[in-house]
C-alpha cells in the first residue's frame, strides 16, 4: 500500500512539473486534486476508511466558485462518520490549496473500486463551468483477511523449520 501511495504521490508531482509551463502560458486557473485513502480495521468487523483531496491551483489566475464532490462511496457499503463528502471554497488563488478530509466506516467484506473526486469551478472569463477530477484510488480491500494470510505464511515458515531441524 505504502508503494502504491508513493506512485501516486509521484505521479501527480510528474503532472504538476510537466503541466506548469502550460498552465501558465494562459491567465486562467489550472486545478489539481490529488485524493488519498487510508483504510483502519476498527474492530473485526468494521473498518474506517479516512479520506483526504488536496485541490491545487497551479494557473495563474484565480479560481472562483470552487466545488469539491466525492459521491461515488456507495451508501449500502459506506456510512458517513466525520465529515461530508462535498466541500466548497468561494475562490482559490493562484498557487494555493486547500484540503478537505472526511471519514467513512464498512462492515462489508469486499473490493471497492471508487471513483475520482470531482472539482468544479468558474473562471471570469468563461460562462461555463470547469471541470477538473482528482487523481483515482487503488481497490479497496475492506475487511480482507490480510491477516490470515500472514498467518499462514508464519506457520509454513515453522513447518518448513521443523522438518529442516529434524
Amino acid at each position: 500500500m505504502e508503494k502504491a501511495f508513493r506512485l501516486a504521490i509521484l505521479a501527480v508531482l510528474a503532472l504538476i512539473f510537466v503541466s506548469s509551463p502550460f498552465a501558465n502560458a494562459s491567465e486562467s486557473p489550472f486545478i489539481v486534486a490529488h485524493k488519498r485513502v487510508a483504510l483502519k480495521k476498527i474492530n473485526s468487523g468494521i473498518e474506517r476508511i479516512s479520506v483526504s483531496i488536496d485541490v491545487y491551483n497551479r494557473g495563474s489566475a484565480t479560481a472562483y466558485d470552487v466545488t469539491l464532490a466525492d459521491d461515488s462511496w456507495a451508501q449500502d457499503v459506506f456510512d458517513s462518520v466525520i465529515g461530508n463528502t462535498s466541500k466548497s471554497w468561494e475562490r482559490l488563488d493562484a498557487g494555493s490549496l486547500v484540503s478537505h478530509s472526511f471519514e467513512l466506516e464498512s462492515n462489508v467484506k469486499t473490493i471497492y473500486y471508487g471513483a475520482p473526486a470531482l472539482v468544479t469551478y468558474r473562471v471570469l472569463t468563461k460562462s461555463r463551468l470547469q471541470e477538473a477530477y482528482s487523481t483515482p484510488i487503488l481497490p479497496l480491500k475492506i475487511l480482507s483477511d490480510a491477516e490470515s494470510g500472514k498467518m499462514t505464511e508464519k506457520v509454513t515458515f515453522f513447518f518448513i523449520i521443523s522438518l529442516v531441524a529434524a
